[in-house]
Order: structure tokens, then sequence, then C-alpha cells
């Protein structure tokens, strides 16, 4: 008999502190439970599996899709990232992190039909919101607003921005929200997350092959890849770049504050070390020492089409003198 992988969806806008969340529970797992991971950014270079890296150790896999929400790349793309994600890390536990610029609501029902019914036991939809957000409904977008009422457990974070008077008016409203900062919540408020699971027969899982999911190895001639999307909003332009190109961390933060970006999110070879940003709109970036050195990674989403060209002469400005 198929035994069912205890399963989270987390959803929430962008910027509300999904990846946080996901670092504050992998500092909580239990030493017996092996995890795994599954994240999808809007983007085209996959940035989160770089930002938990810290937060990972043997027991933990992680995976990325890149390039759209998981419910409009549900196909092959998932269908092998996931398969071959669960085959090769076998775990107790399997996380899913929505893009924030995804349906909730689609990919919920997807993950409950066929082929991953019986193969995933689906636990209550998290959602991540800003507290501020859930004052005012309308700044959510209607695809979080349309997945509220089908939320298992709502958190309401960045909490320590709201004033006194506004953290009551959301307890009074939101009474059942978990209010935290830095998406720090405990393991045990979330539903199904201390309910143990069984090993699932991984034969059933469905066959996919590995068309379009691979590593990239870099070349001496090869050390800058930049990608975009530039079909429809929000669009975004991302690189991949060999480790060991170096940037000057000053003029990188300045060419970044240039910037009129929605959300950018990097981890840098820089000459301060590696470091590791995420960014929503202007504000001057949150950097912090990152144990990456697999690649330098760069995303940036715009609501306007932006000038590939200019962006890519001005990042390599950033570069250090060799």
């Amino acid at each position: 008999m198929l035994s069912q992988i205890p399963t989270h969806l987390i959803a929430g806008p962008l910027g509300a502190g999904k990846t946080s969340l996901l670092r504050a529970l992998l500092a909580q797992r239990p030493a017996e439970e092996r995890w795994a991971i599954l994240i999808n950014e809007f983007g085209q270079i996959g940035l989160d599996q770089a930002l938990l890296s810290a937060n990972a150790d043997d027991a933990v896999s992680l995976s990325e899709i890149p390039g759209g929400c998981l419910c409009c790349v549900n196909g092959v793309p998932f269908q092998v990232g996931l398969t071959r994600l669960l085959r090769k890390a076998r775990p107790d536990r399997l996380w899913i992190e929505c893009s924030g610029l995804g349906h909730p609501v689609s990919l919920l029902q997807q993950l409950a039909d066929a082929p991953w019914r019986g193969v995933l036991d689906l636990k209550p939809l998290i959602m991540v919101c800003e507290a501020s957000q859930l004052l005012d409904l309308d700044s959510l977008p209607p695809v979080q607003r349309q997945a509220l009422p089908l939320t298992g457990l709502l958190i309401a974070n960045k909490i320590d921005e709201l004033g006194a008077q506004q953290q009551q008016t959301l307890r009074t409203q939101w009474p059942d929200a978990i209010p935290c900062s830095h998406g720090k919540v405990e393991r045990q408020l979330l539903p199904g997350a201390t309910t143990p699971g069984q090993q699932p027969v991984l034969a059933a899982l469905p066959a996919a092959a590995d068309a379009g999911i691979s590593g990239r190895l870099w070349q001496a001639n090869d050390p800058w890849q930049c990608e975009s999307q530039l079909n429809q909003t929000p669009y975004s332009v991302g690189w991949r770049i060999a480790p060991q190109q170096q940037f000057e961390q000053a003029a990188l933060r300045r060419w970044l504050a240039e910037q009129s970006v929605l959300r950018a999110k990097g981890v840098i070879h820089t000459d301060a070390g590696w470091c590791s940003f995420n960014q929503l709109g202007q504000p001057d970036t949150n950097w912090q020492p990152s144990p990456w050195r697999r690649d330098n990674r760069l995303e940036l989403l715009f609501a306007h089409k932006p000038d590939t060209s200019a962006l890519d002469q001005g990042l390599r400005a950033c570069l250090r003198s060799q």
C-alpha cells in the first residue's frame, strides 16, 4: 500500500517572508527527519536554494523550478523536478514554496489530483503575508486574496513594522493569524508539521524524462550568463556568473540603488566576501555573509520593460579589477 509524504505548501506575495519562514523551520528540523524543499521562483535564474543553503545539511534536499509559477509549469518541468527530488531525497516531509506571483489555489488543486494523489499527504495551506497587508487587503494581489479562505495557517510577518494601535487592530480583525518577525514561527504551530509520515513506495511516483532539468558546469570561455523574461509583467532579468568573478560591493550597492525594481535578490562574490541580499523595492539591501560558493546569482524583477543591454553593461562595470 502506498504511504503518503506529509506535504506543506507555503504561499504568499512577493517579499512577505516565505524564504525567511523556511529558514526558521530548517533550524527546527527534527534530527530524525529527512526533508525535501521544492522552490519555485518567477525569475529565470533561481536564487532561494543559494539563500537557504546556510540552513540546510545532508538531511535536507533542495530543488528549484525557476521561470514561472508552479501552476503554469505543471507539466514536464514540474513532474520531472518533483519526481527527481522525491526519488533522490526519499523525504519524511516535503515543503513547497510557491512563487509570490503564483496561483496558490490552482496549485493546491493540482497537488491533490493525479498523479500526486496518494503520493503526497497534502496539509492545509500556509499563507505568509506582511502584517500591514492584512490591514489593507487591497494591497494583496488578487490571486493571494483568493487563497485566504483556504488557508490553514495565516502568518502575519513583519509585525514589528506596525505601531501598537495597528497591532491591536490586527489582533481584532485576524485573531487566528500568527504574528511574527523575520518569519520566525514555532514549527508545532504549523498544521500537520509534527505528524510523522511514512516512507512512500517510490516506484509509484510518475515517470518523467530528464529533459530540460540539468546542472550547469562553468567553462573558462563562458563565465557570464544572462537570461531574461520580457514577454509579460513582471519582467525579469537574471545573471548566473562564474564564482571566480568578483564584484566591488560598494559599486554594486550604488548600481542597485539606481534601478527601479520590484524585487532584487542575489548571492554575490564581493571584495568583502560572499554575501547574499534580498531587497523589495528601493531600500538599501540587507547584506549578509553567505556560505554559497557555487556561482554568482542575481535576479531583478521590474514593472516596466528594462533595457537589458544597459543593465548588463552596468553590472559588468561593478566587477572588481583583476
